[in-house]
């Protein structure tokens, strides 16, 4: 070892899903919105003026915290914005996550939280989820440094309800709850009302799933302002400028069409509806999807098998090498074109192997 590797901080990474070249693929792996943004968002885009990107962005982002407090009736200072809503949760982490006691998350969820836990160094420990996947709120009852989970989970995209989220806020007033909210648009109820009578509840949510903007890195968090206030401190601690001013705009925009928002959610909805019926009739079981994707398993096929062979086809979904689910995929709700071609492989696949 080189004598100045002894400083170099070591983690094990989050490894994120594949982002394929060719052209020719059915990328249904990394939970995108198939769908394109607001056509809003498409004219603001082009409206940018050059003037403005040799600038600073705005430190404060307050077009898009202003935007969001408007949208979802909170006040401006209720709100924080990030680079995504892993920045957000980052952030959150290094802010709130303080104590010597472990923080809780649940064993089987996103894969971020433990590598942020050992690189900020926070203790913390896994909470197995029960036999059909499912947090069980026990586990979140006794003594912590705070709480995050994903509501619905990633990813077996299993929703709880609001009632389950405010018993482990309410069981907790001393430590911070983060609820990892990524997926809700696509049919849960969120837990955002609740955070007027906790203020140590935190949700996040991202632009990158249900409103088309993975590629612009838009997320954000709403609290009490006492939580915001904190992350401000911390933000301006370690980059003022964390959003661009493309991002800030877009973001804004977005949040203007909330009829296309509505309709493109239906789609996705309705196509995950179509999904489970048909990926049942070729041998495959999962929890009921709750995200823009599906978590399944095949009766006879075993998981690593489908994932090698889909993707020698350029059809790309997710696979987990991780104990519980070594079995499972997890396949996102592309267009009605793309789950089709998904079927119809599938469908000769399970031919052949007969």
């Amino acid at each position: 070892m080189k004598p100045w590797m002894k400083n170099v901080r070591q983690v094990e990474p989050y490894v994120p899903g594949e982002q394929p070249k060719a052209f020719d693929v059915t990328k249904l792996n990394t939970n995108e919105n198939p769908y394109p943004p607001a056509p809003g968002v498409i004219e603001a885009f082009q409206s940018i003026q050059a003037d403005a990107l040799r600038r600073y962005p705005d430190p404060s982002c307050s077009i898009l915290t202003e935007a969001l407090a408007k949208f979802y009736h909170v006040g401006a200072d209720q709100v924080f914005v990030g680079v995504g809503s892993d920045d957000v949760l980052a952030m959150a982490f290094q802010t709130f996550f303080n104590s010597e006691k472990p923080i809780l998350f649940p064993d089987i969820s996103y894969a971020f939280y433990p590598v942020w836990a050992e690189l900020f160094g926070i203790p913390y420990e896994k909470q197995p989820l029960d036999e059909e996947f499912r947090l069980v709120k026990e586990d979140y009852c006794k003594p912590n440094g705070g709480i995050v989970f994903p509501n619905p989970n990633a990813p077996t995209s299993i929703l709880e309800p609001v009632s389950f989220v405010e018993e482990i806020v309410s069981r907790n007033p001393e430590s911070v709850v983060i609820v990892d909210e990524a997926y809700i648009d696509f049919g849960g109820e969120s837990a955002l009302p609740l955070v007027d009578r906790y203020d140590n509840l935190l949700i996040v949510q991202t632009f990158s799933k249900s409103r088309s903007l993975a590629g612009m890195r838009i997320g954000f968090c709403i609290g009490s302002p006492e939580l915001i206030q904190a992350l401000q401190s911390v933000k301006y601690s370690f980059n003022s400028y964390t959003m661009n001013e493309a991002a800030l705009v877009l973001g804004a925009e977005a949040l203007k069409d909330e009829t296309y928002f509505r309709e493109t959610l239906k789609k996705i909805v309705d196509t995950r509806a179509e999904a489970v019926k048909r990926l049942q009739t070729l041998g495959f079981t999962g929890p009921a999807p709750m995200g823009n994707f599906l978590f399944v398993t095949h009766e006879k096929i075993p998981a690593r098998t489908l994932f090698t062979d889909l993707r020698k086809e350029n059809i790309f979904v997710r696979y987990f090498d991780k104990p519980r689910i070594d079995n499972y995929l997890r396949i996102t709700v592309g267009t009605p074109e793309e789950m089709e071609r998904l079927y119809q492989f599938l469908e000769n696949y399970s031919k052949e192997k007969r």
